[in-house]
């Protein structure tokens, strides 16, 4: 009984270390990793940006208004309201969203436009039927469907290359 409970443990505890070492080539995996870097740098950027605007941008905008921009906050009715926070998130949104589009979406797609084999659009190798509307193969003289007499398939011809 004893034996039959110890082997029984020890199945347990190998199972759960595969179980990890599989959690673990998971993590170590290269897009996990980078996903990791990635969002520590864009919080440490998003810190970056926030400052720059509380401290820079929205005192800069203040200036030209006559009023304390970034401590808006208009009281209505024992309600505060802090325009000024909100917009200081709203353009600091604004110049993340532009960094990330101007410097991480543009040239990766230009990047992956330049890669990308560039591929014909197949040939079609079906039709319908004009009887009864069922899709049937391209070179078919009657309709699987309905039995109608189809007429001659039009195949798209390639046009030939001129010579200038």
């Amino acid at each position: 009984m004893m034996n039959r409970m110890r082997e029984f443990g020890e199945r347990g505890w190998h199972g759960g270390l595969s179980t990890l070492s599989g959690f673990q080539k998971f993590l170590l995996r290269g897009n996990v990793v980078d996903l990791a870097v990635g969002i520590v740098i864009g919080a440490a950027f998003n810190g970056v940006i926030q400052e720059f605007v509380k401290d820079l941008i929205t005192p800069l905008i203040g200036m030209f208004g006559g009023f304390n921009f970034p401590g808006w906050a208009p009281n209505i009715n024992h309600s505060t309201f802090a325009v000024g926070a909100f917009l200081n998130a709203v353009i600091s949104f604004l110049i993340i969203a532009a960094v990330v589009y101007f410097f991480v979406v543009l040239p990766f797609n230009s990047l992956h436009d330049r890669f990308e084999p560039h591929t014909e659009p197949a040939k079609p190798t079906t039709r319908d039927c004009p009887f009864c509307l069922s899709t049937v193969p391209l070179k078919a003289t009657r309709c699987a469907y309905c039995t109608a007499q189809l007429p001659p398939a039009e195949e798209p011809m390639s046009q030939p290359v001129s010579r200038a």
